[in-house]
């Protein structure tokens, strides 16, 4: 097409560099109601007290009061986590904020076990299948309001999720495991995550209201999995494949001359820029061409995160040895390269429930002598690497002490002229990485 009409480069070049410019007062007609399909993920197992639950129902029945729920808008469903996934109501049921709130109020505790997991596979399901009242081409937003415990891995369906262009949001009332949460949370983290305590619900319904708009605003160009090196962008449906199709470019605010173009076709409504740099703005133009009806450019700035450090690997592998009735010899893997632990401490304590004692190791050392132990008693044994950014990495593995007799007599050693008892010889630790390594004390 460029080779029978010239001109026509020169033009989607000049649109693409008025899609990117800054842009005055504009004045145009209202924007239509926010589209969107939006499923609360509650946890209803016995791992939640009835006040706890009831907090959290009270809370997301005020937030759905405040959003603008409406049939051909913003619908909203509900799904209990417990022994096995329960739907409260689909997608269209109740036309308003109102009526989702009373439904939301009506609503009984399920009880049973956390199995988030498997729930989180279900609303995948239900967030796509048009049998739950689910829309294809609008965008689909999750929020989980949970007190942070699983019976089952919450991870890969979660990523599943967000995989299929699900925005996630987070509302831990205080026991969740932060890093788990940041993982299952879309990025940026800071956005989509919330620690707040059951009590203190309310505080954040506004704020949450605002964000669950912004990922859902009609006829916007959205970013989301935002790293440091790249991030998706996400589109409604303006045109169709036999209707047109989208221009893409991207351009570095640092280096306005490395810019990127991609052409796409009409019936696209994402597209991922990868090889970024990171901890850098980048300027963002969707430029829809329809031979049809005119549709207008849409641009987003987006800020790529800070470069991650190294990955920080603690102890691999923890080995006893020289194990007597009173003391035992703790050794691991130490953890080496760019990203070497700046020291250890070894916790021990006798199982179940005995008082936890701590040792600390320097750095360059990879073992350490727990003493004044119980003869034939078990314990927990934690060997915890501390890195230089503040971040730890552990293990733990159980030993046992033997009775107070010996189970095995010294072997005698004989001198080779004299034929008396020598010295056992110090046995060598085996994981070491050299024998130059140290020992701990």
């Amino acid at each position: 097409m460029l080779l029978l009409f010239p001109a026509l480069g020169l033009a989607l070049s000049l649109r693409l560099a008025l899609a990117l410019a800054p842009r005055g007062a504009e004045r145009g007609p209202p924007a239509p109601a926010p589209q969107g399909d939006l499923m609360f993920l509650l946890d209803s197992s016995a791992s939640v007290s009835h006040y706890e639950f009831s907090r959290v129902r009270e809370f997301v029945g005020e937030l759905a009061a405040l959003l603008p729920l409406a049939p051909e808008a913003l619908r909203a469903s509900l799904v209990h986590v417990g022994s096995r996934p329960h739907t409260e109501f689909p997608f269209g049921r109740y036309g308003s904020g109102r009526a989702v709130q009373e439904a939301v109020r009506a609503a009984a505790q399920r009880m049973g076990d956390t199995n988030t997991g498997l729930a989180l596979a279900y609303a995948k399901e239900q967030l796509f299948a048009e049998a739950a009242g689910a829309r294809p081409g609008v965008p689909k937003v999750l929020v989980w309001v949970t007190d942070g415990g699983s019976s089952d891995p919450v991870g890969p369906p979660m990523q599943e999720l967000k995989d299929l262009g699900v925005t996630v949001f987070i509302v831990s009332t205080g026991r969740g495991n932060l890093l788990e949460l940041t993982a299952a949370a879309s990025a940026p983290a800071e956005g989509h995550l919330r620690f707040v305590d059951v009590d203190d619900l309310p505080l954040i319904a506004r704020e949450l209201r605002g964000a669950i708009l912004d990922a859902v605003r009609p006829q916007q160009l959205w970013a989301s999995e935002v790293t440091s090196s790249a991030f998706r962008l996400t589109w409604p449906p303006l045109l169709t494949a036999d209707i047109g199709y989208y221009l893409l470019e991207l351009v570095p605010r640092t280096k306005p001359g490395a810019r990127r173009r991609q052409q796409l076709p009409g019936n696209a409504t994402e597209w991922t820029w990868a090889g970024l740099e990171p901890d850098t703005d980048y300027d963002a133009a969707l430029v829809p061409e329809s031979n049809v009806r005119p549709v207008g450019p849409q641009h987003l700035r987006v800020r790529t995160l800070p470069e991650e450090p190294p990955e920080e690997a603690g102890p691999q592998r923890i080995v006893f040895s020289h194990t007597r009735p009173r003391s035992l010899r703790v050794s691991w893997a130490p953890a080496l390269g760019p990203s070497a632990a700046r020291g250890y401490h070894v916790q021990f304590g006798a199982l179940p429930g005995g008082t936890a004692q701590r040792v600390e190791v320097p750095a360059g050392h990879n073992s350490t002598t727990l003493q004044g132990l119980e003869p034939g008693t078990s314990y927990l044994v934690t060997v915890t690497a501390t890195f230089h950014s503040g971040r730890e990495r552990a293990m733990s593995a159980k030993a046992c002490t033997p009775d107070g007799q010996r189970s095995r007599p010294p072997r005698p050693r004989h001198h080779p002229v004299l034929g008396a008892e020598g010295p056992e010889p110090a046995a060598e630790d085996p994981l070491l990485p050299n024998p130059a390594g140290g020992r701990g004390s």
